[in-house]
C-alpha cells in the first residue's frame, strides 16, 4: 500500500466488544456453567444463549452452549419432542435472514432453533455459512460437526464440511468426508475426482518433491522430525494430565505446536490453560498471540491462492480473513492498552490498527499519546499526517509530515522517503511550490527512482512556469 494513498478498506468489521459488555457476558457464562454443573439445563440454556448472541465470535461460548443442549436432550440427536413443529417459525426466520444476507440474523434466529433441537441440520448448515461470511471460521466446523452427528452420511453436509476443511488445509479430514459421500454415491465421478485432487493438494502442501533423491531425504528428515515432535508432544500431554495445574507445561506444549505451525492445536492448549489459570492475563496474551499467528498464516496462504488462481471465491476468502485479522488485532491491542495503560508501544500498535480499519479519529488519539515515546516519535508524526489528510485537514497533515521528516532517523530510510514523498505531493496540492521542490529534491537525492518523484518534480517545474507567465497561461 502506497503511503500517500488511502489504506485499502477492509470489509465492514464488527465493533470489538466494550470491556463492560465483555465482562458482563463472561460473568453470565460462568453462572451458566455453574447451572449446567447442577443439571439446571433450562436455565443454563437461557444464560448461554445470551452469551452466544452477545459475542457470536466466541468459540468457547458456542461449545458450552451446544454441550449443555446435548446434555439436556440426553444426546438423543432429535432434540425436543415435536421439534419440527416447535421450531417452524424460527427456522423460517433463519431462511429469510439468509436470503437477505443478514448473517447475524441467521445466527440469532438459529440459536432459537437449536434450543429446541441442537442437531437441526438446516439451521446448523445455515449458521455455518453465516460464520464463514462473518469470518468466524473457527466456529464454522463446530456447527458442521453437530450437523454430521445428526446424520453422519448426509452427502450435502459432508460436502460442505469437506470444502471448509479443504480451505483450511485439513486434507485428511476433508477426504474422510468425501469417502462418506462415496459410500452413499459410489458412482459419483465428481466426488472421486475431488478425492484425487485433495490427495494431490495434500502432497503439495506437505512440501513437494524436486527429484527422487531429494524426495527421499525430505521423507526421512520429515519422519525423524515428526517422531521427535510426537515424543515431545506425548511427554507434555502426559505431564499435563498428571499435573493439570502446571501452567508452564501448557506453555511449553503450545510453543511446540507454534514452532511446527500447528496453530489450532496451540490455541486449544492455551484456551485450556486460560481456563485452568482462572483467567490469568499472561496466558490470555499468549492465547491471543497464537490466534493472531494462526490468522496471519491463513491470510498469507489465502492471498497466495487468490493471486495464483485469480478466482473471485479465493479473493473473497482472502478479504474475509483479512477483515477478521484486522478486527482481532484491534480487539487484542485494546486489551493490551487496558492492561498496560502506560505502555506507549501498545498505544502505537493500537493506533495502527485503528488507521488500518479507517477509524482515523480514534487513531489520532492513540498516536498523539504514543509520540511521547522517543523511539516512535517520527513514525507517529508520519501516521498522524496520514490520518489528518484522510479527514480533510491538509495543513495539519503537512505540519506533521514535516515534523516526521525531522524526527525519523536516517537509518529508517524507507519511512524517511515515505514522509518526504507525502510532504512533497501534498505541498503541490496546497500550491506551496517551494516546500514541494524542497522535499521532492531531497527525496530525489536519496532515491531518484522512488515512486513518481521524477514526474512530481516535472509538475512543480510546470506549475512554476505557469505562475511566471501569469493568468494568461491558464
Amino acid at each position: 500500500m502506497a503511503p500517500d494513498e488511502p489504506p485499502e478498506q477492509p470489509l465492514p468489521a464488527r465493533e470489538p466488544l466494550p470491556p463492560a459488555k465483555r465482562k458482563r457476558l463472561q460473568q453470565c457464562f460462568e453462572h451458566a456453567g455453574r447451572q449446567m454443573a447442577q443439571d439446571s439445563y433450562d436455565y443454563a440454556t437461557e444464560l448461554f444463549s445470551q452469551c452466544v448472541v452477545g459475542d457470536p465470535a466466541n468459540l468457547v461460548y458456542w461449545q458450552n452452549f451446544l454441550g449443555n443442549l446435548q446434555k439436556k436432550y440426553n444426546n438423543n440427536k432429535t432434540g425436543s419432542k415435536l421439534a419440527q413443529f416447535k421450531a417452524r417459525s424460527s427456522r423460517s426466520a433463519v431462511k429469510k435472514s439468509k436470503q437477505h444476507g443478514d448473517w447475524e440474523g441467521v445466527i440469532k434466529n438459529g440459536v432459537e432453533v437449536l434450543k429446541i433441537n441442537p442437531w437441526d441440520v438446516s439451521a446448523l448448515t445455515a449458521m455455518a455459512d453465516a460464520c464463514e461470511e462473518l469470518a468466524f471460521e473457527d466456529i464454522t466446523l463446530v456447527f458442521l460437526k453437530n450437523a454430521l452427528e445428526a446424520n453422519p452420511k448426509d452427502p450435502e453436509v459432508n460436502l460442505q464440511c469437506a470444502k471448509v476443511l479443504r480451505a483450511r488445509a485439513q486434507f485428511d479430514q476433508a477426504i474422510a468426508c468425501l469417502h462418506r459421500i462415496e459410500q452413499v454415491r459410489p458412482d459419483d465421478e465428481e466426488i472421486q475426482r475431488l478425492i484425487a485432487d485433495l490427495a494431490v493438494e495434500k502432497t503439495i502442501h506437505q512440501g513437494g518433491y524436486e527429484d527422487a533423491e531429494g524426495a527421499k531425504r525430505k521423507m526421512v528428515a520429515g519422519a525423524q522430525a515428526q517422531q521427535r515432535t510426537v515424543s515431545e508432544e506425548e511427554r507434555l500431554q502426559r505431564e499435563i494430565a498428571k499435573e493439570p495445574q502446571n501452567l508452564p507445561k501448557y506453555i511449553e506444549l503450545s510453543e511446540l505446536y507454534l514452532r511446527d505451525e500447528h496453530y489450532e492445536k496451540a490455541e486449544t492448549v492455551l484456551a485450556r490453560a486460560f481456563e485452568v489459570s482462572d483467567g490469568d492475563a499472561d496466558i490470555r496474551e499468549r492465547w491471543e498471540d497464537a490466534q493472531l499467528r494462526g490468522l496471519r498464516y491463513q491470510v498469507i496462504m489465502a492471498r497466495k491462492k487468490a493471486e495464483e488462481s485469480g478466482s473471485e471465491e479465493a479473493k473473497h476468502r482472502w478479504k474475509r480473513l483479512r477483515k477478521r485479522l484486522l478486527g482481532k488485532e484491534l480487539e487484542f491491542y485494546k486489551h493490551r492498552c487496558e492492561r498496560f495503560p502506560n505502555n506507549l508501544a501498545y498505544k502505537y500498535d493500537l493506533g495502527l490498527r485503528y488507521q488500518l480499519n479507517g477509524q482515523y479519529l480514534e487513531a489520532v488519539k492513540e498516536f498523539q499519546l504514543a509520540k511521547n515515546d522517543p523511539r516512535r516519535k517520527g513514525l507517529c508524526q508520519l501516521a498522524l499526517g496520514q490520518c489528518f489528510q484522510q479527514i480533510k485537514q491538509p495543513r495539519l497533515a503537512m505540519n506533521h509530515y514535516e515534523m516526521a521528516i525531522q524526527e525519523i532517523p536516517d537509518r529508517d530510510a524507507s519511512k524517511k522517503k515515505d514522509a518526504l514523498h507525502l510532504a512533497g505531493k501534498l505541498a503541490i496540492a496546497l500550491r506551496n511550490l517551494d516546500a514541494a521542490e524542497k522535499h521532492l529534491t531531497t527525496l530525489a537525492g536519496l532515491d531518484f527512482n522512488y515512486k513518481d518523484v521524477s514526474a512530481l518534480l516535472d509538475k512543480v517545474s510546470e506549475l512554476r512556469e505557469k505562475e511566471d507567465k501569469g493568468p494568461e497561461s491558464e
